[in-house]
C-alpha cells in the first residue's frame, strides 16, 4: 500500500498507507490471528486448582476467559474491516493520482491535502471524532451483544470458572417455542408489551389532540397560561413524578388513605398489587407523562393550518364536526404520522414508566425472572442484572429490534406522509 503515492511524489501520504499496512500485518501476527482462532472455541482451559508435584500443593490456574476472547475476536474482525476500507482508499487515491498525471495536472502534496480537509472536505474532518466514538461505544458493543445471543453465556457459564461456547440458535428456540418456562414467559410478556404500546400511544395521541383543540378554541382566554400549566409535567423529571406516584398508590399510600377517610372505600384499592389493576394504573399514569408532548406538537400544527381552508368550508356550509373530520384531523394526522410511529416504538421500549412505577410487579412464579407488568425491555434488564442470563437477554434484544424495525418500515412505507409528500407541499 502507498506505492503509487510514493512514486507520484506524495511521500507523506504514501508512508501513511504503508504504515497502516505494516501495523495491520504486525497486529495480525502478534494477536489478530490468535484472537480469531480463540473466538471459534471461546476458550478451552477453565480456571481451577491443579496439584503442583514440584511444590506439593494445589495451585490456582487462571484459565481462559470466554468473555475477553469473544471481545478480542470482535475487535480483530473490526480491524480487518477497517483495513479493507483503508486498502480501498489507497486504491482510490492511486487512481486519482494516475488520472491527474495523465491529464498533466499538479499532484497535490500533503499540505494541500491538509488544507482540503479544513476547506472542501471539512465535513469529513468534523465527522471523524463522532465516527470513532460511534464505532467504539455503539458498533463494537452492538456486535458483541448480537454474538452473545448465539452462546450459552448465562448464570451457569460465568468465565473464567465456567466457560461459555457457541450453541447456534438454541436460545431463540428456547425463547420462542421450547414449551419451557422461558417460552411461557416470553409470549404473555410480548402480548402485554404490544397491548401497552397500543394503549399508551393511542390514548396519549388522542388526549393530546383533544387538549390542544380545547386550548386553541377562540373562546378560551389565557391560552399561554393553560399550555404552561400542562407543560409543567415535562419540566418535572419523569422519574421524580413516577416515584412519587408509586408511593401515593401503595395500599397504605396517600390515595387509599384519603379515600378511606372520605368513606368512599372500606379496603385499599390494589392499584399496583394486582395484575389487572397495575396494568390499568401504568396506562393511566403514562397519560400524565405523554399527553403534554402531543399537545405541544398538535398546537403548533393547528396554528399553521391555512385559515382559508376553514373559511371556504364555512362558505360551503360545513359544520364544525365536518371541518374537524375533513380538514383538521387529516392535516394533523398527515404531519404527525412519523411521530406516532416513533412513539409506538418508543413505548415498546419504555423502560422508565414500567420499572419506576411497578418494577414489573406483581411477581408470579409462572414467569421466569419477570412480573405481570414487565415489558420485554424490563424483562431483558432483569435477565441481565438479576440472573445474569446474558444469552437470553441478547436474544430478546434482537427479537425486539426485529419487531420494531419491521413494524417501522412497513407502517411508514404505507403512510400518506411517505407516499403523498408532494401533495402536502
Amino acid at each position: 500500500m502507498g506505492a503509487a503515492n510514493l512514486c507520484r511524489g506524495q511521500i507523506v501520504k504514501g508512508l501513511i498507507f504503508l504504515a497502516i499496512e505494516i501495523s495491520f500485518i504486525y497486529y495480525m501476527i502478534v494477536t489478530g490471528i490468535t484472537s480469531l482462532v480463540n473466538m471459534t472455541t471461546l476458550g478451552t482451559q477453565t480456571q481451577g486448582w491443579v496439584y503442583d508435584e514440584t511444590l506439593g500443593i494445589d495451585v490456582l490456574t487462571q484459565g481462559d476467559n470466554s468473555m475477553l476472547l469473544l471481545l478480542f475476536g470482535v475487535v480483530s474482525i473490526v480491524v480487518i474491516i477497517l483495513f479493507i476500507l483503508a486498502w480501498r482508499a489507497n486504491l482510490k487515491s492511486a487512481l486519482e493520482v494516475q488520472s491527474l498525471k495523465e491529464q498533466g495536472k499538479k499532484v497535490p502534496g500533503f499540505i494541500d491535502d491538509i488544507k482540503a480537509y479544513f476547506d472542501s472536505k471539512l465535513n469529513r474532518t468534523l465527522l471523524t471524532l463522532p465516527m470513532i466514538g460511534i464505532l467504539a461505544f455503539t458498533v463494537l458493543p452492538l456486535i458483541y451483544m448480537i454474538l452473545v445471543a448465539f452462546t450459552n453465556y448465562d448464570n451457569a457459564h460465568q468465565p473464567p470458572g465456567n466457560l461459555f461456547t457457541w450453541i447456534g440458535l438454541e436460545n431463540f428456540k428456547t425463547i420462542l417455542g421450547s414449551g419451557g418456562t422461558i417460552s411461557k414467559t416470553f409470549w404473555p410478556i410480548l402480548g402485554w408489551t404490544i397491548t401497552w404500546a397500543v394503549f399508551a400511544t393511542g390514548l396519549n395521541y388522542i388526549g393530546g389532540i383533544l387538549l390542544a383543540l380545547l386550548i386553541n378554541q377562540k373562546g378560551i382566554k389565557c391560552k399561554a397560561l393553560w399550555r404552561t400549566i400542562f407543560v409543567m409535567s415535562i419540566a418535572i423529571p419523569a422519574f421524580v413524578s413516577l416515584l412519587v406516584i408509586r408511593t401515593m398508590l401503595q395500599p397504605e399510600g396517600a390515595v387509599n388513605v384519603l379515600l378511606k377517610q372520605l368513606g368512599l372505600i372500606s379496603k385499599s384499592i390494589p392499584f399496583l398489587t394486582s395484575a389487572t389493576g397495575a396494568k390499568i394504573t401504568v396506562i393511566l399514569v403514562n397519560l400524565w407523562i405523554g399527553i403534554p408532548y402531543t399537545m405541544l406538537i398538535t398546537s403548533g400544527i393547528l396554528m399553521n393550518i391555512p385559515a382559508d381552508l376553514y373559511e371556504a368550508a364555512r362558505v360551503d356550509g360545513a359544520s364544525v364536526r365536518k371541518m374537524f373530520t375533513k380538514i383538521t384531523m387529516p392535516y394533523v394526522f398527515f404531519v404527525t404520522t412519523p411521530y406516532l410511529i416513533t412513539q409506538f416504538i418508543g413505548n415498546i421500549n419504555n423502560f422508565n414508566v414500567i420499572y419506576l412505577l411497578t418494577k414489573g410487579e406483581p411477581s408470579t412464579l409462572a414467569y421466569y425472572q419477570a412480573g405481570k407488568t414487565d415489558l420485554l425491555v424490563t424483562w431483558l434488564y432483569k435477565l441481565t442484572v438479576n440472573s445474569k442470563d446474558y444469552c437470553y437477554a441478547s436474544a430478546i434484544g434482537i427479537i425486539v429490534f426485529i419487531i420494531s424495525a419491521v413494524f417501522s418500515l412497513i407502517a411508514y412505507r404505507r403512510t400518506s406522509s411517505y407516499n403523498n409528500e408532494e401533495e402536502f407541499q
